[in-house]
C-alpha cells in the first residue's frame, strides 16, 4: 500500500495518534538485532511474522535493525531518481514511498502491528508513526516537524542557505514507509543517528531535490544508537502501549 502525504495531518490532536491495544492485547515484543541485518533476510522474516500475527500465533513486534549499505525502491520510485545504480545493492520493495538509503549508523524500526485490533485507519497510523519520531527527537531537544507535501520528519537548518528563496533550509532526519497486509503493518521508520550521509548521493532521497538529509550527530549531538533505542521505546509506549521482551 502506497502512503501519500495527507493534507492537514499536523492539525490532528495528540490523542488521535494513540493506537491502543484491544482488551486482549499482549505487550508488543521489542527486539534489537545485534549485528547488521541483510535486507532480504529482514523482508523474509517480516513476511513470516506478519502471517503469524494475522493467525494469532505470535505477538506484535517492533524489530530494531541496522543494514549494510543499500538502496530500496518503494512503490512510487522513479528510475531517474536512482543516480548511481552500481554504488550499492538496490532492492525493490512493496512499502510505500520512493528511493531511500539504509546503512550502518541508521536505526531502522520495523513495526508489525495488528491495526484491525487497534484502529484500522491508515492515515492516522502514519501520523502516529510521525508522532513517535517527533516525540523521540524531542527527548534530545530536537524539533522534528511534519510537512503537508512530504512524508517523513524534518528539521529546520537556519545556519544553511536554502535553495528556495525566502525559506529556511530543511533537512530530513527520519523516513517512513509502510505496507499493510490484512491490516497487519510491516516495514516502518528509519532515523539517522550517524550514517555516512554521502551515501545518499547515489539516489534522490524520496524524490526530493530541494532539501537535504541530516543525522543526530550531524546536528551536533553525540547520541549513540543505544541512546536512541531507549528514547524510541519510551515514546513508542506513549503512542502504542506497553512493550515486553
Amino acid at each position: 500500500m502506497n502512503i501519500e502525504p495527507q493534507k492537514n495531518r499536523g492539525a490532528l490532536l495528540a490523542n488521535q495518534f494513540f493506537f491502543p491495544q484491544d482488551s486482549d492485547g499482549k505487550p508488543v515484543e521489542w527486539r534489537v538485532a545485534e549485528e547488521l541485518t541483510p535486507y532480504d533476510e529482514a523482508v523474509a522474516f517480516m513476511e513470516q511474522r506478519v502471517a503469524e500475527i494475522r493467525e494469532g500465533t505470535a505477538p506484535e513486534l517492533v524489530w530494531l535493525v541496522e543494514h549494510p549499505p543499500l538502496y530500496t525502491a518503494g512503490t512510487s520510485a522513479k528510475d531517474e531518481d536512482l543516480v548511481d545504480a552500481n554504488r550499492f545493492p538496490v532492492f525493490a520493495t512493496g512499502r510505500g514511498g520512493e528511493h531511500t538509503y539504509h546503512g550502518p549508523g541508521q536505526r531502522v524500526a520495523y513495526v508489525m502491528l495488528d491495526l484491525k485490533r487497534r484502529r484500522p485507519d491508515v492515515r492516522a497510523f502514519v501520523s502516529a508513526l510521525e508522532a513517535w519520531i517527533i516525540g523521540t527527537l524531542d527527548s534530545f531537544n530536537i524539533k522534528g516537524e511534519r510537512r503537508e507535501d512530504r512524508v517523513g520528519v524534518w528539521v529546520q537548518r537556519p545556519e544553511k542557505k536554502s535553495p528556495v528563496a525566502g525559506t529556511v533550509a530543511e533537512d530530513k532526519i527520519a523516513a517512513i514507509g509502510i505496507r499493510l497486509r490484512k491490516w497487519v503493518s510491516f516495514h516502518g521508520i528509519s532515523i539517522n543517528v550517524e550514517p555516512d550521509l554521502s551515501h545518499y548521493e547515489g539516489i534522490v532521497p524520496c524524490g526530493i531535490t530541494v532539501h537535504g538529509v541530516t543525522s543526530l550527530v550531524d546536528l551536533g549531538l553525540p547520541v549513540t544508537m543505544d541512546d536512541l533505542d531507549q528514547a524510541l521505546k519510551a515514546e513508542f509506549e506513549n503512542q502504542f502501549g506497553p512493550t515486553g521482551p
